[in-house]
């Protein structure tokens, strides 16, 4: 019996010929591998295509945000770029020259006063009575007396030490030596730490945006 008959055939039937069946692999499992790499690269193409979109309708998405958020910020508006070229201009204490006269009949006010306008970096100048003028004729804290030209400079500036003074110019010329007339309603300068606060407002403002919202 051959080799090649089935056990139990009793030898009835024999195979013959040289071509035998060959085994296959099964192609369900590559099919299922393929279907599934093919599906992943489809989202993943049309994830990145959504986030093309986006990108584009958004402008750019959160830093074109930041960017125009840091625009609307740093647009001021006319005023406060004249009000801040106005305060670059205004002159430091130290070039300001303070006449202190005293307009009241308590004697030794124009020095106490003096003396404590040269500590806080104002120059002195003259130091007495007032004038025929104003002697005796000021009733409330006080006169800042200078030039037309220093009715935005050397008076804005003394005024940050010297509450509830009257602002006047005159006709003289040189815009950095002004009057400090003491009126009868006159008690003391602004306190030190307030003066520095006003004088810091007064030369460095702070610029305001712009009004306009639009695209902010």
């Amino acid at each position: 019996m051959s080799m090649l008959t089935p056990p139990g055939m009793g030898g009835q039937y024999r195979i013959t010929g040289d071509k035998y069946p060959r085994m296959r692999r099964p192609r369900g499992r590559r099919k299922f591998v393929f279907v599934s790499i093919t599906s992943v690269t489809v989202l993943g193409l049309i994830g990145w295509g959504s986030l093309q979109l986006i990108d584009i309708y958004t402008g750019g998405g959160k830093a074109t945000a930041a960017d125009t958020k840091a625009d609307c910020a740093s647009k001021v508006t006319p005023e406060a770029k004249a009000a801040a070229a106005v305060a670059a201009s205004l002159p430091k204490p130290g070039q300001i020259t303070v006449n202190v006269l005293n307009a009241t009949p308590r004697s030794g006010l124009a020095k106490q006063t003096a003396d404590e306008l040269k500590k806080r970096g104002f120059k002195i100048g003259d130091v007495g009575n007032a004038t025929a003028a104003y002697d005796k004729k000021v009733t409330g804290a006080g006169i800042l007396l200078g030039a037309k030209a220093a009715d935005r400079a050397a008076l804005p500036v003394l005024n940050t030490q010297f509450s509830g003074a009257q602002l006047k110019t005159d006709g003289r010329t040189q815009a950095t030596t002004v009057d400090l007339i003491i009126g009868t309603g006159f008690k003391a300068l602004t306190k030190k730490e307030d003066a520095d606060k006003a004088l810091t407002v007064l030369t460095q403002p702070k610029p305001a945006p712009a009004t306009s919202k639009k695209h902010c």
